[in-house]
């Protein structure tokens, strides 16, 4: 199987909804060899992290419209980035919060950074990650992520 990382158009749904979008999106899939394993919800969008075989990834994507039309999905692959496009990969993603692919930009940047500068890149990777358990109706875990953010 193949990882994607789907975006929804987020018509009307919140952070709250995060549980139920899941369940309803693992029901409309029922009978495809396939794991949901996460939803996450912006102002934007719904994202959702998926495992299905690429030649099914157009059927799933079908079956989810009834949950909100799609944006676009992308194909989850260890790649080599230089630091500085991951940087600005992470920052794009921050903006358009798509958190969860701010944080693995983040961190792919943090691998290639030298002392001090891995700190503040440290620091980033939490405000991301906090982000993410807000997305996800975690505000104990996005609060106390984001206290371990500061210092």
């Amino acid at each position: 199987m193949d990882r994607f990382m789907v975006h929804l158009i987020n018509s009307n749904y919140s952070p709250k909804d995060a549980e139920s979008v899941l369940s309803s999106s693992r029901d409309l899939s029922y009978g495809m060899h396939l794991s949901i394993r996460d939803c996450r919800i912006s102002s934007k969008f719904i994202e959702l992290d998926i495992s299905v075989h690429k030649n099914n990834l157009e059927l799933l994507l079908e079956k989810l419209c009834p949950i909100g039309k799609v944006d676009h999905s992308r194909h989850i692959i260890e790649e080599e980035i230089e630091k500085n496009q991951l940087i600005k990969d992470g920052i794009f993603y921050f903006n358009n919060e798509r958190f969860w692919e701010c944080h693995e930009a983040f961190e792919g940047a943090w691998k290639q950074c030298p002392g001090d500068e891995k700190e503040l890149i440290q620091g980033l990777i939490l405000v991301a990650a906090a982000h993410v358990h807000y997305q996800k109706d975690e505000d104990a875990i996005c609060i106390s992520v984001l206290g371990r953010a500061l210092k």
